[in-house]
C-alpha cells in the first residue's frame, strides 16, 4: 500500500465541537505516513480555525491540514460546494494522481484506526471508487423503536445485495458487502476524479451523483465490510438532504407507528438480471450507470418485515 498517496477531504461548517473528534480520530489512523487533510470551513462563525489551529500544533507531523476557509453566497451555501472545495484542495495536495486517492468524509464521523488501511487495500485489489457502511456513533444511543426499525432496513437490504451478488457479482465487489456510499466515506482515484466533472454543485445529493458519474465512465465501485465510518445521528445537520435529513425520516417513520413500505424483492432480482444482460455487453458496466437512471421506478409494494 506505499505506492498509494491518500488525502482525507472534509467539509466544515460550524463544527468546533465535532471537529476535535474527527481530527483525533485521523491522527489514530494505522496507515503509516503523514496524513494530508483538505478542509473546507465554509460559512462558519464559530470556532472551528481555533480548533484546527490546536491540532495541526497536537498533531504536527502526523496530520498535514490545508484549511479553505469561505464564505459562499445564499446559492452557492451547500453541500455540493463544500464538498467540491474540499476535494478540490485535496486534489492539490496529492503528488501524483496517478496513485493518488481522494477520501471524502464529514466532520461529525469518527473513522476506526484501520479505516484509512481498509480503503487502500479496497483500491489495490482493483476499485476506483469504496463506499464505507455509515455505523451509528455509539455514544450517541439511538431510541429503541429507531434502532429496530433501522435493523429492519438492515436486515432488507442484506437481502437485495445477496440477490444482487446471486444474480449480477462482481469481482471488485465481493460479498460480504454493504451499499453505502455516501460522503462521510466515500474514496475515489485522483485520476478518475476529473475526467467525471468533480463533485457537482448540487445543494444535496452531491456524493451520489458524483459516483454515478464515475460509474457512467466504467469506474468500478467497491462496498467492502471492513471500511466503515461511525457518524452522529444528529438530526439538525448542516446540509440540506444530509444524514441529518435521513435520521429524521427514520425517526418519524418509527414514531408514526406505521410500517414503511418497500419495493419487493422480485422487482431487485429482475433488476439484478437487467444489470448482468447488459454488463455482458462491450462497455456494458458504464452502460448500466448511464440507462438505469431512465428505467421507471420501482413500486414500493412491500411493506417492511420488522422481525422480532
Amino acid at each position: 500500500m506505499a505506492d498509494l498517496d491518500i488525502c482525507v477531504c472534509v467539509p466544515a461548517r460550524n463544527e468546533a465541537g465535532r471537529l476535535p473528534t474527527l481530527l483525533a480520530a485521523l491522527a489514530a489512523q494505522t496507515w503509516q505516513r503523514a496524513i494530508p487533510v483538505a478542509i473546507a470551513v465554509n460559512n462558519t462563525n464559530d470556532g472551528s480555525l481555533a480548533v484546527i489551529e490546536q491540532a495541526r500544533v497536537r498533531y504536527a507531523g502526523r496530520l498535514l491540514l490545508q484549511v479553505e476557509n469561505v464564505t459562499f453566497g445564499p446559492v452557492q451555501a451547500h453541500a455540493g460546494s463544500a464538498r467540491r472545495l474540499a476535494m478540490d484542495t485535496g486534489l492539490a495536495l496529492l503528488p501524483a494522481r496517478e496513485r493518488g486517492v481522494l477520501v471524502s468524509t464529514d466532520a461529525d464521523t469518527r473513522p476506526p484506526p484501520q479505516w484509512l488501511e481498509a480503503i487502500a487495500s479496497a483500491v489495490n485489489r482493483g476499485a476506483d471508487i469504496v463506499g464505507g457502511r455509515i455505523e451509528i456513533e455509539q455514544d450517541e444511543p439511538l431510541p429503541e423503536s429507531v434502532v429496530r426499525l433501522r435493523a429492519a432496513w438492515d436486515r432488507y437490504w442484506h437481502e437485495v445485495r445477496a440477490i444482487e451478488d446471486a444474480e449480477d457479482p462482481v469481482p471488485w465487489d465481493p460479498a460480504p458487502r454493504h451499499g453505502d456510499h455516501t460522503g462521510a466515506s466515500l474514496a475515489i482515484r485522483a485520476s478518475l476524479y476529473e475526467p467525471c466533472g468533480g463533485v457537482p454543485l448540487l445543494p444535496a445529493g452531491e456524493d451520489v451523483a458524483l459516483v454515478n458519474a464515475a460509474l457512467a465512465q466504467g469506474a468500478r465501485l467497491a462496498h467492502p465490510a471492513e471500511v466503515f465510518t461511525h457518524v452522529s445521528p444528529r438530526r439538525y445537520g448542516r446540509a440540506e438532504g444530509g444524514m441529518a435529513a435521513a435520521m429524521q425520516i427514520l425517526f418519524d417513520q418509527a414514531a408514526s407507528g406505521v410500517l414503511p413500505r418497500a419495493p419487493a424483492l422480485h422487482h431487485w432480482h429482475d433488476r439484478a438480471v437487467w444489470r448482468r444482460t447488459l454488463r455482458a455487453r462491450p462497455g456494458g458496466h458504464a452502460l448500466i450507470a448511464q440507462q438505469e437512471p431512465s428505467l421507471a421506478p420501482m413500486p414500493h409494494d412491500m411493506v417492511l418485515e420488522m422481525g422480532e
